[in-house]
């Protein structure tokens, strides 16, 4: 499943893994969701609605260029740096070519607009 992520002019790519929790965010695209820096490491907004956590780990160490999920908070989170193993975690899928390195250049809070790719 792909999946563009827009923030202001800059639109990034990545594509989901096939899960219980990604096909229950893809169910809620489009979204639009304000996101916050979250400890100099990641991008994180709340979902309108909790994902799906069956057969999911308890949580995950995420890598940079990772697309997540927070579970406790019912967050969307795009990682641009490094994260360790947290209780919560949801791996969904990765980001596309760089994006990354992109978001970390992008300061601040942000509104993300999150939408699927026609196939």
């Amino acid at each position: 499943m792909l999946i563009k992520v827009t923030i202001g002019d800059r639109s990034f790519h990545a594509t989901l893994a096939d899960s219980t929790a990604s096909r229950d965010l893809v169910a809620q695209l489009p979204l639009t969701v304000a996101m916050v820096d979250h400890g100099g490491v990641e991008k994180t907004g709340p979902l309108p609605a909790a994902l799906s956590l069956e057969g999911q780990p308890g949580g995950a160490d995420p890598d940079v260029g990772d697309v997540g999920y927070y579970s406790p908070g019912h967050d969307f989170v795009l990682y641009y740096g490094d994260q360790s193993y947290y209780d919560g975690i949801v791996i969904l899928g990765r980001l596309h070519d760089g994006a990354a390195e992109s978001i970390a250049g992008i300061r601040g809070p942000v509104t993300a607009i999150i939408e699927t790719v026609p196939a």
